[in-house]
């Protein structure tokens, strides 16, 4: 009966995952030109319950495992990089309360709003009282435009820390002021502004020290819900795995396009059918195969996550990172081999095709996607060095 119940929610969210999706596809064109997904995407996102997916189940939403996460986020890629990522993001950044103090996650959690974050430490934080004055400017703030809560990276040395932390304030979004600066080759939709804080205050239960959330797993108290999957997690590796989903997502359909794209078309050069052609038959052939290793790769990381604690804690950082960012690589590889077999036709702005490879691309450069860092990490742990990678 449980089982069956499971699988209704599952269901329904894919099902919210795909209209996610469809909705955001439709309205591609106005994201493009205004360098955000509408409030009507944003709506469904809410609307859906998926931007409450991963909310530890005190709080009411239908706390859902990893995998199924990674489906979500995949199935709505398959129509729009961008809103995937931000599909992604916001069930996402919902967990990151989940590791304050009881105060500060009641509060942000209850208040019910978005929550967007920047971990890159560039702000500055001040003693004040029993909490923080947080000032900076932070960078690719995705999906600030609708958040109601944004994380901003500051480093701040406790008492009992040895050296300054890297932490995670959690401000209004009220407090803070949005320049939108977001003006991209793609992944456009995401809407990934700059953000500035100016001497804003933030209590302690507000400021989330992440390198005791990556430690532990866990939230400060002794007494915490032993069942959220989350907490049996290495924090980073968790918290990245929706990127290689996005441009798997989108990797799908650029193959199912490149396949129609293909059968009917035929080169003047020696009019010959594509889809009769060695030529098209062997780049379809490879090209599938190689997404078939990718998704292999990320069932390996998936499992790999779930059994982190049984299995010891023993899978590297560097591991975890190199298994990812090589899903990503293949994933662009295949965009790549895409548009130089498809050629010109291809580059037209507008079009499924043009616009799933610039995502792809760009998913790619993101700094949790950097292949060669990824591999010079996991080499390093392979003979035995301490890399330094978080995940």
């Amino acid at each position: 009966m449980i089982k069956a119940q499971e699988q209704t929610v599952e269901e329904m969210l894919l099902e919210g995952a795909r209209k996610i999706g469809e909705l955001a596809e439709k309205e591609a064109q106005e994201a493009e030109k205004n360098a955000s997904i509408s409030e009507n995407v944003i709506n469904l996102i809410k609307e859906t319950q998926i931007s409450r997916i991963m909310l530890p189940k005190k709080y009411g939403g239908p706390q859902v495992d990893l995998k199924t996460f990674a489906k979500i986020v995949r199935t709505v890629s398959y129509h729009n990089v961008s809103a995937g990522w931000l599909t992604y993001l916001y069930p996402l950044h919902n967990i990151l309360p989940a590791y304050l103090p009881e105060k500060g996650r009641d509060e942000i959690v209850n208040q019910g709003g978005l929550i967007c974050d920047v971990f890159a430490a560039v702000g500055k934080a001040e003693k004040d009282g029993d909490g923080y004055r947080i000032s900076g400017k932070w960078n690719f703030a995705s999906g600030c435009l609708y958040s109601d809560w944004i994380g901003l990276g500051v480093e701040i040395q406790f008492p009992d820390s040895d050296k300054p932390e890297v932490c995670l304030p959690m401000l209004k979004a009220s407090e803070v002021q949005i320049v939108k600066n977001w003006d991209t080759f793609g992944l456009r939709g995401s809407g990934s502004n700059q953000v500035v804080a100016d001497n804003v205050y933030v209590p302690m239960e507000r400021v989330l020290r992440l390198n005791a959330a990556d430690a532990t797993g866990r939230p400060p108290e002794a007494d915490y819900d032993k069942d959220y999957p989350l907490y049996h997690v290495p924090f980073y590796p968790a918290f990245y795995l929706g990127f290689p989903n996005m441009a798997l997502g989108g990797a799908e359909r650029l193959i199912e396009e490149f396949k129609k794209a293909t059968e009917n078309r035929v080169r003047l050069m020696d009019g010959v059918r594509e889809s009769e052609s060695p030529r098209s038959q062997r780049v379809l052939a490879e090209i599938m195969t190689q997404f078939h290793s990718a998704e292999s790769l990320m069932d390996k990381y998936l499992t790999l996550l779930e059994n982190y604690e049984k299995d010891g804690r023993k899978t590297s950082r560097a591991e975890f990172f190199a298994i990812r960012t090589q899903i990503t690589k293949t994933c662009t590889d295949i965009a790549v081999r895409i548009l130089l077999t498809l050629g010109g036709g291809a580059l037209y702005k507008g079009g499924v095709i043009e616009l799933m490879i610039r995502d792809i691309l760009s998913v790619a450069t993101h700094k949790t996607s950097l292949y060669e860092d990824s591999v010079a990490a996991y080499g390093q742990e392979l003979f035995g060095f301490d890399s330094g990678v978080r995940g």
